[in-house]
């Protein structure tokens, strides 16, 4: 049965390469990982799948819990043959992430967390997400979109990035960011599961990032035993767009490391 999820799948197979699974944040799509599925697709296999309710993934309206997306990731690694693999998210998908290894955490060799935190969120966060997705089911994604931009990148950002991010933020489905914003609201304390990670991981955050500051990646990193901290410099929110050769080297490190080659 083919899965629910739209998804790119570039590069080769090979037995001492890890495959490469790439988890988009809100309200993005897969196309935000485009620098590191060129860079990385030459020399393993890269997976970047849209997310239930993104880019060309279908819809599902009411609410989209993270366990519901972690089930659509394991059902596209078992339909890719995929068995394990290293798993990267950012900002929600680095959420995803960590529910990820809570869920199958054996199928996981390395994991990335980029711009993201673990701690769940108080009430008055649960009441602004809530607000959020009812506000975009009735307004729909572009005022957002022009809010958020110079704070998801940051203001000196290259225009090719802002209009690359803006875009992705206006094509997302009013229906799907509400369904996920609704879910990610309702998420545990992924504190407790940082503590059980028994594989390599790689922090990274953008050192102007205004969402989840350079302290955030700090707490992951001293949660997480086996792991180290990359900031980016000159990036905010998106440095894996924003600073593409930093991003990809600080990865590629990470790599040969999860490979036993470096």
């Amino acid at each position: 049965m083919p899965p629910y999820l739209s998804y790119t799948d570039k590069g080769p197979e090979t037995s001492h390469r890890a495959p490469l699974l790439l988890l988009h944040g809100h309200p993005f799509d897969r196309t935000m990982w485009d620098p590191q599925v060129a860079r990385f697709s030459a020399e393993r296999r890269v997976i970047a799948p849209d997310l239930r309710g993104y880019g060309d993934s279908p819809v599902t309206p009411g609410t989209v819990p993270f366990a519901r997306h972690a089930d659509d990731l394991a059902e596209l690694l078992d339909f890719l043959g995929v068995d394990t693999c290293v798993l990267a998210g950012l900002s929600m998908g680095g959420q995803l992430a960590m529910e990820c290894w809570d869920r199958f955490g054996d199928r996981i060799r390395g994991l990335v967390l980029a711009d993201t935190f673990a701690t769940p969120e108080p009430p008055e966060g649960k009441r602004g997400r809530r607000a959020m997705a009812d506000r975009l089911l009735a307004e729909g994604m572009r005022g957002y979109a022009d809010e958020v931009l110079e704070r998801m990148v940051a203001p000196y950002a290259d225009a090719r990035v802002k209009a690359h991010v803006h875009g992705m933020m206006t094509a997302t489905p009013p229906e799907g960011a509400a369904a996920s914003l609704r879910g990610r609201a309702e998420r545990p304390d992924y504190r407790p599961v940082l503590t059980c990670v028994s594989v390599p991981a790689l922090i990274v955050v953008g050192a102007d990032d205004t969402y989840t500051p350079v302290s955030d990646a700090e707490s992951l990193g001293a949660a997480v035993p086996d792991s180290v901290v990359e900031v980016i410099e000159g990036a905010a929110h998106l440095p894996n767009l924003e600073r593409p050769e930093e991003f990809n080297r600080a990865l590629h490190a990470f790599l040969l490391r999860v490979d036993g080659t470096a």
